[in-house]
């Protein structure tokens, strides 16, 4: 295996990845002409702690939170809105959550962040502390990191968690430029790698990769399913055909395709 620098920056760029993000970019905006939401929903007093709501289009089978990319030191939710319309037309409550970003914070206090917007997103649904519609916790990138780190947090009666393009064990990271900002030592990339701690996680799993992603991409994915298979949770890999690291959005996001059926399946109807 080729260099961590390579794995983990490099070697997940693509010439189409310009393109592609501005198309999202363009979806997104047309997403909130169309739906029917509410922007930038405070969950705590850090600027970057926002949400966006969409409303499913009929009575909500439950809510898809969702955590975008961005190594958890760029990027933001409104360039992820074109994710929202699928799933409200699968009668599902989407949030597209903000969160503070590293060196501003450090990786636990970002992590510690995030976690306040499980109620407010609840609250947002107009769910009471005697009702509990399912909720499903997604992730891409660093967002599938925070996703997970949220659903081992516990109490928080989570239906299930897709996370897609993870990483799970932050130590190759150590040898890449992207520990500028994370600033993480040995033990503090052990402690904030969810790996692990996966034999606690007690929510079923989704654990998604693009079969054009990196090595490295794809084994910390296979890792994490088969430390969480091996724990006793309920988890399966799925290896999405013909993805890269960017284009898998499409996949989760399209109605039809093997993927987003499987995310609407943690929350069919009994």
């Amino acid at each position: 295996m080729e260099d961590a620098q390579f794995q983990y920056v490099e070697g997940q760029s693509r010439p189409s990845f310009a393109s592609l993000l501005a198309a999202y970019e363009a979806e997104s905006l047309a997403a909130v002409s169309t739906e029917t939401c509410v922007l930038d929903v405070r969950y705590g007093p850090l600027e970057r702690q926002t949400f966006d709501f969409f409303m499913a289009r009929e009575k909500p089978r439950g809510t898809l939170a969702y955590f975008h990319a961005g190594y958890w030191q760029s990027r933001d939710k409104s360039t992820f809105r074109f994710i929202a319309p699928a799933y409200t037309a699968a009668g599902l409550n989407v949030a597209l959550v903000n969160y503070p970003l590293c060196p501003t914070v450090s990786l636990p206090e970002l992590v510690g962040a995030a976690k306040a917007c499980v109620p407010a997103i609840r609250a947002q649904a107009g769910v009471d502390d005697n009702e509990h519609p399912p909720l499903l916790l997604s992730g891409h990138s660093a967002g599938a990191h925070i996703a997970v780190e949220l659903a081992l947090s516990g109490g928080q009666d989570i239906a299930g968690v897709v996370a897609m393009s993870g990483i799970y064990d932050l130590a190759p990271l150590l040898r890449t430029t992207l520990n500028q900002k994370l600033e993480l030592d040995a033990a503090g990339a052990a402690a904030c790698s969810p790996l692990h701690r996966a034999g606690t996680l007690t929510a079923p799993v989704l654990v998604v990769v693009g079969e054009e992603e990196t090595p490295a991409f794809i084994e910390q994915s296979r890792r994490f399913h088969e430390t969480l298979s091996k724990a006793g949770t309920r988890s399966s890999l799925h290896l999405a055909p013909g993805a890269d690291h960017f284009s898998l959005l499409r996949q989760f996001s399209s109605p039809g395709s093997r993927l987003f059926d499987q995310v609407c399946m943690f929350l069919r109807e009994p």
